[in-house]
């Protein structure tokens, strides 16, 4: 009886950890930073299965948890007034705060330490740099205004250019692309999830657009501009030599694929609140998040055929 308890107890930790570090979101920012890997040491000529990879990886794995753990120690009271957050560690009280921050400062700060000697000093500033804007500027701002979203996305594009620093130890063009291709994306992704939960952050506090403008308006016009924007700045890789003419193909049908929804969406007229908009928002964020995985896939792959 008492290995079950401990079992029980183990495994409880293990996912309040899974929680708390936001484990899904960290293993998206893993496979976009390996994206950026590829690409560097592609640029570099040389293979990208190394020890190096692993170090980059690791690094901003644990850059990533240490984030989304001080980010949820920042932001429990907003947590407890939210549905869909309130049973996570902190708000449902599995767990303490210091328990909390501690976790959050030793990932965050020893995976940007690991990161600058592991790989190298500027991939380690910049990882910790993209930590501290996260925490110091967008967690703030959600609670402000909905610019929140907007500066949220620089820390958010950033995870191909660590990858790529991890792998070259420089800017380059290549970095602006994938930090661009992030960016754009983000913007029908995080607006579209805004939409789907507007009576859970207004409860929250939290100032998402859809929250401010009651009538949906603004927001499926920016989910729409930036779909319109994300196919010319998705095909950039195959004129850059980055991917070739199958790349360049499919990334216009996926690019079109998003922009279908959000056509949809824009032209459906409907209140923030009604069942057929909150439908049509869930559709565009499902597309987003097929959509971002499928292209880098590709990217690669064409990649390495050319």
């Amino acid at each position: 009886m008492k290995t079950e308890h401990t079992y029980t107890s183990v495994s409880s930790l293990l996912r309040d950890y899974a929680e708390l570090t936001k484990l899904r979101v960290t293993t998206l920012i893993i496979m976009t930073a390996w994206c950026g890997y590829f690409f560097g040491m592609q640029r570099a000529g040389s293979g990208w299965l190394n020890w190096g990879l692993f170090h980059a990886l690791l690094g901003i794995g644990l850059v990533s948890s240490g984030t989304a753990a001080l980010n949820e120690v920042m932001e429990q009271d907003v947590d407890k007034n939210m549905r869909r957050t309130s049973q996570r560690p902190l708000p449902a009280s599995r767990m303490s705060v210091l328990h909390a921050m501690v976790v959050g400062l030793v990932t965050a700060v020893g995976g940007s330490l690991y990161l600058a000697i592991f790989t190298n000093p500027l991939t380690g500033l910049l990882t910790f740099l993209t930590s501290v804007i996260y925490l110091a500027a967008y967690t703030p701002l959600k609670r402000v205004s909905p610019i929140c979203t907007f500066v949220g996305a620089f820390p958010g594009a950033m995870p191909g250019v660590l990858g790529w620093t991890a792998a070259r130890g420089q800017l380059e063009w290549g970095t602006l692309i994938l930090f661009a291709i992030l960016f754009v994306w983000q913007f029908p992704h995080f607006f579209s999830i805004a939409w789907l939960y507007r009576e859970d952050y207004a409860s929250g506090g939290v100032r998402m657009l859809p929250v401010v403008e009651e009538d949906g308006r603004s927001t499926a016009h920016r989910i729409l501009a930036y779909s319109i924007a994300l196919i010319p700045i998705s095909v950039l890789p195959s004129f850059l030599g980055m991917a070739g003419k199958i790349y360049l193909v499919g990334a216009i049908l996926l690019g079109f694929g998003m922009l279908y929804f959000g056509v949809r969406l824009a032209c459906l007229n409907m209140p923030l609140t009604s069942a057929k908009s909150k439908k049509y928002a869930r559709q565009v964020l499902q597309a987003s998040v097929i959509y971002l995985p499928l292209l880098f896939a590709l990217m690669m792959i064409n990649s390495a055929r050319t």
